[in-house]
Parts: C-alpha cells; sequence; structure tokens
C-alpha cells in the first residue's frame, strides 16, 4: 500500500497493492494497522455507495463539527474525479481544492480528512462510488459549497451540457458566502 501526500496536508491519495495471477487480483483496500502507521487515524464506522452517470457532479459537501466527516473514497465501477476543498482556516491552503481521478483500474482511493468538502463527477458512462465515512449522518450539521463556485473555478472535466447536479446542490452558496469553520 503506497500513501502519497498531495498538495494540501493531511489529504492523501492510497494506492493499494494489487496482486493479480490468471483468476483476477487481490488487495486490500483498508488496513487500519497500515493507515496509523502512517498518521491516519480515523475509526470508521459506516460505509456509503452511490451510483451515478456520466455528467453526474456530487458535491460540494460536508458536515461541519462537531459531525465532520473524514472520507475515505473509492470507485468500484466507471471513473470519477474526486475534489477536496480545504476548509480549515488556519491551513495555509485554505480555499484550495486538489483533484484526482479514481476509477475501478487505478485503485486508487482519496482519504479526506476532517475541515474539507467533497465532491466528484463522472467522467466514465456511470460510476460506483464507495466511501468509509468516520461519522454517521446529521442532518442539521450538513453543509455544502455551489459545485460551480467562480472563486474556486474547479475543472469538473465535463462539457457544460453534460452536467447533471442536484437541485438540492444548485441552491448551496457560494465559497465566499459560507459563515462555518473547522
Amino acid at each position: 500500500m503506497i500513501i502519497e501526500k498531495t498538495t494540501i496536508q493531511d489529504l492523501v491519495i492510497v494506492t493499494p497493492s494489487v496482486f493479480e495471477d490468471s483468476r483476477g487480483f487481490f488487495f486490500e483496500a483498508y488496513n487500519q494497522a497500515k493507515f496509523r502507521k502512517n498518521g491516519i487515524n480515523y475509526q470508521f464506522i459506516q460505509d456509503n455507495q452511490s451510483f451515478s452517470t456520466r455528467g453526474v457532479i456530487r458535491g460540494l459537501h460536508l458536515q461541519v463539527n462537531p459531525f465532520a466527516q473524514a472520507k475515505l473514497v473509492r470507485v468500484l465501477e466507471g471513473e470519477i474525479l474526486d475534489v477536496a476543498v480545504d476548509l480549515r482556516k488556519n491551513s495555509p491552503t485554505y480555499g484550495e481544492h486538489f483533484n484526482v481521478v479514481l476509477s475501478a483500474e487505478n485503485k486508487k482511493q482519496l482519504m479526506v480528512p476532517h475541515g474539507f468538502a467533497h465532491g466528484f463527477s463522472v467522467l466514465s458512462e456511470t460510476a460506483s462510488v464507495l466511501y468509509k465515512v468516520d461519522q454517521l449522518y446529521h442532518k442539521e450539521s450538513e453543509r455544502g459549497i455551489r459545485f460551480d463556485d467562480p472563486t474556486l473555478a474547479i475543472d469538473w472535466q465535463l462539457l457544460p451540457e453534460e452536467v447533471i447536479v442536484s437541485e438540492k446542490d444548485l441552491i448551496l452558496p457560494g465559497f465566499n458566502d459560507i459563515d462555518w469553520e473547522f
């Protein structure tokens, strides 16, 4: 298992060691001891899964303290552009975002710690996304930022006419209008 630092502190890409033979492949998607050895100390308590078609953008979502969620995101089928935005006011990368292509083929995962908004766009015809969380869903703590916020200027790698966004996500505030912090 390779744990790779990104340009944003505490946000890491996890690439499993894959063992392939004529039967197929095997890999450890999660190993608590290996994560802890690398300073990733979350206690995951729930797995969530979504299925989406090409052009769907889910996010940018988060929960505020004390119900903030860390997420370990991976793709079971298809390909997504996974995006995390640093919302930790005391961070030198506050307001910056990072993205990585996660796919069933590359088997990479993104470890999104507390203090980040998270979202993804579906780049393949369909995608099944699985993510572990360390906190249960808490409706009153749910927040978000508009996917097309001009301050963040995220390139979702989709054509404008391909984009499919929920009504709920279309009414989220812009980055400069958020009034919560970590």
